[in-house]
């Protein structure tokens, strides 16, 4: 019984890191959009929270039946008798009450370890709902309840049709266990959130406009400003427009963030905006220079991209000779490996800027609202 159980465990586990990466750019996201900064306390709650849902449904819905074409179960695919469990222990233990001796039986008893494992299972998430969500106890009771539903569900649809039959019945006594051990988890949480740090106080002295612009931030923006740029770089294309690259480049992140007073779509998101390093902080309101954002934008992307670009279109429209191909490799290793060495410089230096940003003479700063910062919000 215990190998049952042990290797869903195990195989979530090992799927954790890929699900975590794929969670943590979402993640980062909303963090920086709501929160202003990651809080170390907050990412371990919810990277915690994510490994026990994985954890969770890998218990529920592991084995998987050997063929997709699965046989409908024999004794029909929904038990709807609530407490039936008290009826099949009943008939299955060898416990006697007239017989003290036999009391320590039932923890050899099939019954009562499913029992207490779909109790046991929904505890942490009780805990969750009240600590980290601050749900009271009728929203944890339902929380937890369409929880189990969905456990249920997924097993009795075959995993949403992707088995022919239910590899497992629909119990009502599992929603039951399940419910009751999200409650018991809420109970605990009540003496847990004594030793622990208080979610809801966790922003209340941190001043998020006078934190760092970190590149972890900026490079969530540059990922959403880019997939962004490339969407308008592909429509350019598709309409045959002359060094279509250079013109969506120049619309998106010269003549857009200009427009916008030195914000794009990603930097809204993560809450970050261009300045100009010559605007002092009375004058923050006034318009970031159009030239300025073309020596910035210029540099990096109609001069580095660019040439890189250039240098990978002999590759792309014909075959260059060895000698020449060589020779393109060789320039455009120097160039990445020349600008990797200098973000890893830049991004271990506090306060350094890239070269584009000291040749601009433009910055990044924090932009977050006055009444965000002074009043902290409640988890999500």
């Amino acid at each position: 019984m215990v190998d049952a159980y042990f290797q869903p465990i195990l195989y979530a586990f090992i799927a954790f890191p890929l699900a975590a990466a794929l969670f943590t750019l979402p993640f980062f996201m909303y963090q920086y959009r709501r929160y202003g900064y990651i809080h170390v306390v907050r990412a371990i709650t919810l990277y915690s929270c994510l490994l026990y849902l994985m954890n969770a449904y890998f218990l529920v819905i592991l084995p998987f039946p050997s063929s997709r074409h699965n046989a409908a179960l024999a004794g029909g695919d929904m038990q709807l008798v609530p407490f039936q469990f008290v009826s099949d222990f009943l008939k299955e233990t060898s416990v006697s009450l007239e017989h003290p001796t036999t009391y320590m039986h039932i923890f050899r008893e099939r019954a009562f370890w499913q029992v207490m494992f779909n109790i046991v299972l929904t505890v942490p998430f009780g805990m969750l709902l009240r600590y980290y969500f601050h749900r009271g106890w009728l929203s944890a009771m339902c929380w937890s309840f369409l929880l189990s539903l969905s456990f249920e569900i997924t097993q009795w649809t075959g995993i949403y049709g992707i088995y022919d039959h239910a590899y497992r019945i629909f119990d009502v006594d599992d929603l039951i266990c399940n419910t009751f051990g999200g409650m018991i988890g809420f109970l605990i949480a009540a003496w847990i959130s004594e030793h622990l740090p208080n979610v809801r106080q966790l922003d209340a002295r941190v001043d998020r406009s006078k934190r760092r612009v970190t590149y972890t931030r900026r490079g969530i923006a540059f990922l959403i400003d880019n997939m962004l740029c490339s969407m308008l770089l592909s429509i350019l294309s598709a309409l045959d427009i002359p060094l279509s690259f250079w013109v969506a480049t120049g619309l998106y992140f010269m003549l857009l963030t200009y427009a916008m007073n030195g914000l794009t779509p990603g930097k809204w998101i993560v809450r970050i905006r261009l300045v100009s390093d010559r605007t002092n902080e009375q004058e923050t309101k006034r318009r970031l220079p159009l030239h300025a954002l073309i020596v910035r934008y210029g540099l990096l992307y109609w001069g580095f991209f660019g040439l890189e670009r250039v240098l990978n279109l002999p590759f792309a429209q014909s075959y260059p000779s060895r000698l020449e191909a060589i020779v393109y490799l060789i320039i455009l290793f120097v160039l990445n490996a020349g600008f990797f060495l200098h973000l890893v410089t830049r991004f271990f230096r506090k306060g350094s800027l890239m070269f584009y940003e000291q040749w601009s003479r433009t910055s990044h700063q924090i932009m977050w609202p006055d009444m965000l910062s002074t009043n902290p919000e409640s988890p999500d």
